[in-house]
Order: C-alpha cells, then structure tokens, then sequence
C-alpha cells in the first residue's frame, strides 16, 4: 500500500513559488522560444493575409533560427558522444519539412519543442530559487566567542564544531548547535512548521536560520556549517528534483532506439526507391514526410509538459510536489499523511478558555482584562491572541506600565498598581496550578495569570481550525481507499472534536511511529486499526 504526505507550506520552506515576467525573462530558452513564437505568429499572419511568400517565408525561417539553434546544438554534442538526440531529429525534420515546401509545419514543431524546453528551464529556475531562498535563511555571518571571551564577526563558512556563538534578539540562529547560556523564545516555524515560538534555555537545541526573539543565547556549536538542517534540506530538495519518474525514464529509453529506428526507416525509404530507378523529388518528399509523421517529438512532448503542469497548478494552490515521481505516484496512493499545524490549522493561536482559579475573588472577565492589559505590548502569538479575545468581548483594555517580556518565561507588567505577570505553567516551579493539566491534556496551551506573585488563573490557547479542513478530509476519504493519517504527537479533544470526528468517531489509534535525530519520536494517529496501518514506500 502507497502513501502520500501532504506537508503544508512554510516560510523558507516554500519550493515553489511564482516566476515573475523578470525572472521568467531571465531565463535564455523562454526568452528565445517568446521569440520563435512571436515570429512564427507573424509569418502566419503574414500567409493568412496572402502576402508575397518571401516575406512569410522570411519570417518561419526566422522563427527557425530562433528556436532551432539550441536544440540543434544539444543534439550535436550528443551526436559527437555517438548517441542520436531527439533533438537533432526534430530539427531534421523540421528542416526536412521546409526542403519539401511545408515550412508551416516545421516552423510550428520548433514552437512547439521549443516552449517545451522552456516550461522545463522555466520549472528548473523556480526550483533553483526555492533553494537559493533556503540558504537564505542563515545568516552570512556569525558573532563568535573566542578563548578570552572576545567577540568576533566571521563567516558562517568559518565556524568550527565546539566553537561558541552569540545570537542577540531578533537575529537569525547561525549554527545548529545546544545552548549553553541564556533563554529566549525562538521562532522555529521556517524549519520545524511549529506554529509558536520554542522556549529555549540551557542544553535545548537551535537550528541555523531559525528567528531568535527577545533573549541573548549562547549557542555552542555541534554542526558544521554545510551539514546543518537547512544544509541537508536544500541538498533533499536538489536530490529531488534531480530524479525522474518512471515514465521519463522509460520514454527516454524508448526515444532513444526510436529514433535510430526512424533515421534507418527514413534513408531506407530515400535510397531504396531511388536504387529502383524512382523520381527524386517524389522521393524525397515520401521520406521527409515519414520522418515528420514518424519523428518522436510528440511522444517526448506527452511526458514533461503534462508534469510540469500539474506540479505548477499544485503550486498556485499552495502544495509543494518536491519531484516528478512524487507527482507520478499521487496515481498509486492510497492514503494520504496529513501534518495538522498549519494544514489543517492556521498555526495562529487563539484562546478558548478562562479559568478562574476558585480560591481567588476574580471573575473571568476581570481575569482577562488584566492579562490583556500585561500582554498588550507583548509581539509573542499568545499575547496577541488573548488581547484579541479581550477586545473582541467588548473588554477595556487598562494602560499598563514597567512592561517587562521574560524570555522563556512570559511577561510582567504593573496594571493599576498590581503586579501583573502571565507566564507558562513550568515557569512557576513545583506542581502547575489546578486545572493546567486539565487544559492541557484537552490540548490546548496553558499560560498562568499571576497578581502580586499569586496565580489567579490559567488561560487556554488552541490552534485556528483552517476554513475548509473538513471539506478536504471528507474529499480525501472518498478519493483513496482509507482516511487519512494525522500526523501530530497527539491528537486533541478539541481537533477530534471540531475536524475528525465526522470520518472517525472520533476513534484513534497509536499506529506506528518513526524517529528523527533531533526531534525524537512521534506518532502517526489514524482512523485505521493497527493492523490496517499502511506503510511507507
């Protein structure tokens, strides 16, 4: 049984994107294929409207220089290696057609192989982009910290495993290292897709190209520079892109003796008739139209184009199809593997509930009018959602002074003379207050609301349900033989709830899990009895 992942869409991560008419421009076979064609609409027009046949001819000739130059110089250079090119054949043809008087025709196969060739180094830019993009991400250079504790600006090329580096707020992580001092909340979306930014203190591991937040980390290197995750992923990407699918190869194989079949087939029906005594013109005019009827250029033209196509139009609607045989196997698939952040989600937080604790005189409005009022000034995803909540209830948001972000911790504030802090769970030390458990056992995020050093409440933050995700759940189901698979460490009351349930019953099983050096184990959690789990191809 095959199976599909549908990963969703990241920043950085993005290998697809449209080519703007620059980029497309930039690109030397679509700028000569924009020209074969513009001259061979010209030469039509110039034949429709009965102008003397020297000026459209003129023009479909032109129109073969233009686009008939490079695949006729490919095709040499692999005549020089002894292997016959479709390329030369298609421009023998086209020649062969002219020779025979219906330059029209030949004219419209250069076109047609030409904007071929295009659409392919078209699709090969917009890959080579995507990579140049996730190199990007890490910055070019690194602050590094010697013996005697100076700090010195080098190349990220210059960086050696052991070596310590400094990332101060808001830049961009410049090694894969763990770190070895400070805290600070690290946004990880570009690489890992997580939705909010990572605590990250002592002995956590970073990654290159990740977005540092407010805090200063020390980092110590344990990655070279060409071997980090954004290293590895854009060497994944190349791989991939590199391949072929079956049906390329096969076609390729096939083009190959094809086409020495067709070159013996055309001078056996040029020489024979004309050891028989036949008519020169009528025989050249029967072997060049052999040729042409006979050459392989359509059966090359039906793989590519068709691909490129269906992985461009998954492009415009944000899915990334990192190759052709991934495209190719999308037929076999039979269940597809979901990633819920961010495809089935928005990764946008946004709180759900408002816990009072009962041993305090506070009611959930007051409860949240004073977190609003401490997360106000606050750029972290969870403080801007609970002061969306508060304002969305009509709630006064109070003014607040001596604002403080903790990094790793939360934030502290003094609203009307009180000491606001809200922090996470495990920032307070010992065991989390009633109900944090609770909260996040239903799988939501739980972040603790303290007055004067007193906890008062705990407010809960769930992931946005994407508009539309069950319709593409139940679309999914009915295309392949099976659910689809969700791939989470664990699946929520809340998302069982809200998107599952209708295909599921809101039945899970723990299927099978695999393992990554960095991240550790998670599980794959589906509809399917364990016995019915697909595997991986």
């Amino acid at each position: 049984m095959s199976t599909a992942t549908a990963q969703p869409t990241r920043t950085g991560l993005t290998a697809v994107s449209r080519l703007g008419v620059a980029g497309l421009w930039s690109v030397a076979s679509v700028r000569w294929a924009t020209i074969a064609l513009c001259l061979f609409l010209a030469g039509l027009v110039a034949q429709l409207l009965d102008a003397p046949s020297a000026i459209w001819w003129t023009l479909y000739l032109a129109c073969y220089l233009s686009g008939g130059w490079s695949p006729a110089w490919e095709g040499m250079q692999a005549l020089r290696s002894r292997t016959l090119d479709v390329d030369l054949l298609m421009v023998v043809a086209a020649i062969g057609a002219a020779s025979i008087g219906q330059i029209f025709d030949g004219a419209l196969l250069i076109v047609i192989f030409a904007t071929s060739g295009a659409l392919e180094d078209a699709a090969t830019k917009r890959t080579e982009d995507s990579v140049k993009g996730l190199l990007d991400l890490a910055p070019d250079r690194a602050t590094r910290i010697d013996a005697d504790g100076v700090e010195q600006s080098v190349n990220l090329q210059d960086l050696r495993v052991g070596e310590l580096v400094i990332v101060r707020p808001g830049e961009r992580v410049s090694a894969d290292g763990v770190v070895v001092g400070g805290g600070s909340d690290v946004d990880q979306s570009s690489v890992t897709g997580e939705p909010l930014p990572v605590n990250k203190n002592i002995d956590d591991n970073v990654f290159a190209g990740t977005q540092n937040g407010a805090g200063v980390l020390r980092i110590r290197v344990m990655q070279d520079p060409s071997d980090t995750v954004v290293a590895r992923i854009v060497a994944l990407v190349a791989e991939a892109t590199a391949t072929k699918s079956k049906t390329q190869l096969f076609i390729e194989k096939v083009e190959r003796r094809y086409s020495v079949g067709v070159v013996v087939a055309t001078l056996a029906l040029f020489t024979i008739p004309l050891a028989l005594g036949g008519d020169l013109q009528s025989t050249l005019l029967r072997a060049m139209t052999f040729m042409i009827v006979a050459s392989p250029c359509a059966v090359v033209l039906a793989t590519m184009p068709p691909l490129l196509s269906a992985i461009a139009n998954a492009g415009r609607h944000g899915v990334l199809v990192k190759s052709a045989v991934a495209m190719d196997h999308l037929a076999d698939a039979t269940v597809v593997a979901i990633d819920k952040t961010g495809t089935l989600t928005t990764g946008m937080p946004r709180l759900t509930s408002v816990v009072p604790l009962s041993d305090q005189q506070m009611d959930g409005d007051e409860l949240l009018r004073v977190a609003a009022g401490a997360e106000q000034f606050s750029e972290h995803p969870l403080g801007r959602a609970v002061v969306a909540e508060a304002r969305q209830r009509g709630i006064a948001i109070p003014d607040a002074t001596e604002f403080h972000a903790q990094p790793g911790r939360g934030v502290r504030a003094r609203v009307a003379g009180q000491v606001i802090e809200v922090v996470s769970p495990r920032s307070l030390g010992g065991d989390p207050p009633p109900g944090v458990t609770d909260l996040e056992d239903a799988g939501s995020t739980a972040i603790v609301v303290v007055v004067d050093g007193v906890p008062v409440g705990i407010l809960g933050l769930v992931d946005t349900i994407r508009e539309g995700s069950e319709d593409v759940v139940r679309a999914i189901t009915s295309l392949t033989s099976a659910p689809p698979v969700l791939l989470t460490p664990s699946p929520t009351s809340f998302f069982l709830t809200s998107i599952c349930r209708p295909w599921t019953a809101g039945n899970f099983y723990r299927s099978t899990t695999f393992c990554s050096k960095r991240s550790g184990p998670k599980w794959w959690w589906s509809c399917l009895p364990p016995r019915s789990t697909p595997k991986m191809k």
